[in-house]
Parts: C-alpha cells; sequence; structure tokens
C-alpha cells in the first residue's frame, strides 16, 4: 500500500481536542507499523485555540498539493468564527478544498468543521453531521445538505464528517480500519485506553469490535495471539502460557472480561473470519476450511450454519 499522507487544515480559533485526538490515533497508528506521514497547515499562518495556546506558525494550505489517496481533515473550530464574514470570504481556501476533493483526496471534518465543507460545497447532496448544538444551523444555512442526528460520525464517498470532541477520534479510528484492517484499529484504541465505537449504522459487529472493551492486558493478549494463530491447532494450554496464567485461570479471567468462554470466542472467530473469505475470496472451501483452523469443510459447514 501507498504512504498515507494526512493533512490537518488548522483553522483560527481551532478546539485543541479536535485536533488532538485524531491526531493522536494517526501517530499511535504509524507507532504500530502504519506507512502514514501527518502534516498541517493552516489558513493564515499563525494558529491558536479557543483556549489561547498559541500552536505555532504553520504553511498556507495553497502552498500544499492534496493528491488522490491523501487525508484531509478540517478539525472544529469557534462557531462564531466559522459563521464569520472573514471564513465566507475566504475563497482560496474553499478552493484549494474543492481541489483536494477533484483530486480525489478523502475529506473529513471534526465537529464544526463541517460547516468549512459545506461552504466549500462538498456537503451538497451528501450525508453529514456536526455536533449536536450546531445539526440544525447547518441544515439552515446549507439546505442541500443531508444533515444526520444523533450519530458519531458520517460516510459518504469520499467526505466523512464527525458529530464533535471525542467523535473525531471514533472518525480517525474507522479510516485507520479502513486503511490497515480492524485489527490495527484495535491496537490503536487499545493503546490510546479507548473503547471503539462505531456509527450505528452496521447490521452487525465484527468481532474485532465485540468483547474487547476490557482493559485485562493478559486476555488481550490472548485475544491478539488467536486471531495471528487461528489457523493452527492449539490447546488452552497454549493461551495459558500466553497470559502466563493457569488455565483454571485463564477461563475464568477471559469469560470475566468478555462475557465469553475461551472456547466460545474461538468459534465465532472463525466463523466470522469463514464467512468473510467466503464473501470477498476465491479459495477453494478446503482452503478456506485451513485458514480457520479447523479439521474439515464439513466442519466448516457445521460452523457457518452454527
Amino acid at each position: 500500500m501507498k504512504k498515507v499522507r494526512v493533512y490537518f487544515l488548522l483553522l483560527p480559533h481551532i478546539h485543541i481536542l479536535d485536533v488532538a485526538g485524531a491526531d493522536h490515533v494517526f501517530y499511535e497508528a504509524k507507532q504500530q507499523g502504519a506507512d502514514i506521514e501527518v502534516h498541517y497547515c493552516s489558513v493564515n499562518g499563525k494558529v491558536v485555540s479557543t483556549s489561547g495556546l498559541a500552536l505555532g506558525l504553520f504553511e498556507h494550505c495553497n502552498s500544499v498539493q492534496v493528491e488522490k489517496n491523501d487525508i484531509v481533515v478540517i478539525p472544529g473550530s469557534e462557531s462564531s468564527y466559522l459563521l464569520s464574514g472573514e471564513l465566507a470570504d475566504a475563497a482560496d481556501v474553499l478552493e484549494w478544498l474543492r481541489t483536494a476533493y477533484n483530486n480525489g483526496a478523502t475529506i473529513c471534518s471534526v465537529c464544526t468543521g463541517a460547516f468549512l465543507l459545506a461552504r466549500a460545497g462538498l456537503l451538497d447532496g451528501k450525508q453529514c453531521t456536526t455536533h449536536w448544538t450546531c445539526t440544525q444551523k447547518l441544515q439552515e444555512l446549507f439546505p442541500s445538505a443531508r444533515v444526520q442526528e444523533n450519530v458519531l460520525f458520517t460516510q459518504d464517498g469520499t467526505v466523512y464528517t464527525s458529530a464533535g470532541v471525542s467523535s473525531g477520534i471514533d472518525l480517525a479510528l474507522h479510516i485507520v480500519s479502513e486503511l490497515f484492517g480492524e485489527a490495527l484499529a484495535f491496537t490503536v484504541a487499545r493503546m490510546l485506553v479507548l473503547y471503539i465505537r462505531r456509527t450505528g449504522h452496521e447490521a452487525q459487529h465484527s468481532l474485532y469490535m465485540v468483547y474487547r472493551n476490557h482493559i485485562n492486558s493478559g486476555i488481550h493478549a490472548v485475544q491478539d495471539w488467536i486471531i495471528d494463530n487461528l489457523s493452527k491447532n492449539f490447546t488452552l494450554d497454549d493461551l495459558a502460557r500466553v497470559a502466563f496464567m493457569s488455565t483454571r485461570t485463564l477461563t475464568r479471567q477471559f469469560k470475566n472480561a468478555t462475557g465469553v468462554s475461551v472456547g466460545e470466542y474461538i468459534r465465532l472467530l472463525r466463523k466470522e473470519t469463514a464467512l468473510k473469505l467466503i464473501e470477498n475470496t476465491t479459495h477453494t472451501r478446503v482452503e478456506i476450511a485451513q485458514m480457520c483452523g479447523l479439521q474439515s469443510v464439513r466442519q466448516l459447514q457445521r460452523i457457518i450454519h452454527s
């Protein structure tokens, strides 16, 4: 995969958490091996947060060439600024955003950053959201936008919007999951001591998202090991050694942390993996059974229909 470049467009009067949350997700993903570069640009050079924290001087966005497969993130800013004539007159910034979009970049907003996307015309006819205190205003000012209530984030084509503050973290985790896989997104969330949340639109939750909302490092290690070694023939004793626990302790702590037994977790993981392989690959049923750690196609059929 080509290196992923992420550009944060830092607006005046920016909300620091809107920047820091998503930024740290991408930073941690890079620390875990993802091929990511993070860059920063601004609309007028100097950037100071709403709390008065001076972030420094940044190059103007016009000097940045955004290409296909790049990601642009617009963190939220003071709503009074975003609704002001000052921003409305920033034709060069709006044109820069439109060019980035037309070049095939993924465009994301956090919180009130959606207003900048709307001013650039990038939310016309698209599902979108913003902070719950501003959804009505966004819909009033930009009636062609399809503003959604009570969601953490939306995705419509290559345009993503999030509800505000911490939901920028959810959005960044979702993007990491799409680009580098759910396992890496889980690792990042765990490093940041976070729960992974979804938009609420998914018909079902992946096992990477379920049974992992705990902070038992030994059980996390076991779950990671199972995922990495699903095709192998392993025993409860093998898992106990991974967790540095006795089998009895592992059995008890696994159930307490996840709500399911070790055996049930493995069965569910094999079932989900099998269904994904059947849907998305050209592997034979024999190969899929082997990849899921099953001994026969008959076992595969049984677990799929269980």
